[in-house]
């Protein structure tokens, strides 16, 4: 894809735009940014600018990665950060693709509500007409049954576009409904929940226990340094996967709290022993969802699970009236956090044919070999579009 801002016509006064993303961000940008953010159809904490900016200094300083964004007037109503690939897994097949790193957990782009047809729409007008060496466009991370995903599949449909799911994973999913203590007992069996309070009371037996829930500022960078090296001291620090283990991540997390919390978006938990902390957890409360995007414990006290007495603690997001939902952010099948949280979010990729005729044959023989390859996983949640349906 060409590096080069190009701005299209679209509709009225709407048009759309692909750039690097140094050439596009500014502060009027940022401030339109944070807008979009405020009305999107999706909340998606990993595509907000205090989160995405920071990721993108770091991993691309020299600008390669891309913005997409769609306009109405001077109204921001749709933002992905895009990247070309020159290989998809092991095979040589360049294609361009949402741009995601290890530490973004959903890839849903921030799109105005109401605007969810016409961005993709736009997006994939782009893609045809300036591919570059891309045989296929590739989503990754998307919300299943959310608003951007059905527009995807209607769009593609509209189009006769060739586009299928192409993997699919659930994670625990928290939603309001019952109180904390209520959803507890729900979750729970019986006699899990008495050994926890056991493990609680034979904590409180050595010595001083207290949980805290802050929103604020206040002591946020001697907490950051707490996080960094409990965390470090764990197994992610053993196998070198802790944000302390090098200086871009350990840089990034000291941003992204702080980002979150001048935007009013932090949420941070921590259980104590006598003033050590024993457990530790960030929240990004992106209303009307949120996301619980890293925890740590000590594993020295691993034997009274202050993880999971934490996000006990956690369960307390029921009572906002503000937060309708949290996304857990772990790995499908997370033996911790999928024994206390009843529900399931379904998140999937798709491929995407673009461009013109020669590239939709090579994609269709590729698409039809990687369904073939996922199934039947992905279609637990069928969805495959061509042309001439």
């Amino acid at each position: 894809m060409a590096t080069q801002a190009v701005d299209t016509a679209y509709a009225d006064n709407m048009c759309h735009q692909l750039s690097g993303w140094r050439a596009m961000i500014d502060a009027r940008f940022v401030h339109a940014w944070k807008d979009l953010a405020a009305h999107a159809a999706e909340p998606n904490a990993f595509v907000e600018s205090w989160f995405l900016r920071p990721a993108l200094e770091q991993f691309e300083p020299e600008g390669c990665a891309q913005l997409f964004t769609l306009w109405d007037d001077e109204c921001l109503c749709g933002l992905m950060p895009v990247a070309a690939r020159p290989r998809y897994g092991r095979w040589p097949m360049p294609h361009v693709q949402n741009w995601l790193h290890h530490n973004a957990f959903l890839g849903t782009p921030l799109v105005r509500a109401g605007y969810e047809y016409r961005f993709w729409q736009a997006y994939f007008e782009r893609m045809d007409s300036y591919p570059g060496q891309a045989l296929f466009a590739h989503l990754n991370g998307l919300t299943l049954g959310g608003a951007l995903a059905n527009a995807l599949e209607q769009v593609c449909h509209s189009q006769k576009r060739r586009c299928g799911l192409v993997h699919r994973s659930e994670r625990a999913f928290l939603e309001r409904g019952l109180s904390p203590d209520a959803y507890f007992e729900a979750a729970v069996r019986g006699k899990k929940r008495k050994e926890l309070r056991r493990q609680k009371n034979r904590l409180s037996e050595e010595g001083a226990l207290a949980f805290a829930r802050d929103c604020g500022t206040n002591g946020l960078t001697e907490w950051t340094h707490e996080f960094l090296a409990l965390e470090q001291r764990g197994w992610k620090g053993g196998n070198r996967s802790a944000f302390a283990t090098a200086d871009g991540t350990r840089t990034l997390f000291s941003e992204w709290p702080s980002g979150a919390a001048a935007a009013g978006k932090l949420e941070r938990l921590d259980l104590r022993l006598n003033g050590r902390p024993l457990a530790m957890l960030v929240n990004f409360l992106c209303p009307p969802g949120s996301f619980s995007f890293k925890t740590a414990f000590d594993e020295d006290y691993a034997r009274f699970s202050p993880g999971v007495l934490l996000q006990i603690e956690n369960l307390g997001l029921l009572d906002r009236t503000d937060i309708a939902w949290c996304d857990s952010c772990a790995a499908e099948g997370h033996p911790m956090i999928d024994s206390l949280w009843m529900g399931r979010r379904a998140v999937g990729r798709y491929s995407v044919a673009i461009g013109g005729s020669g590239r939709r044959v090579i994609f269709g023989a590729f698409l039809a070999a990687e369904l073939a390859k996922s199934a039947p996983r992905a279609n637990e949640h069928p969805f495959h579009a061509g042309e001439g349906e």
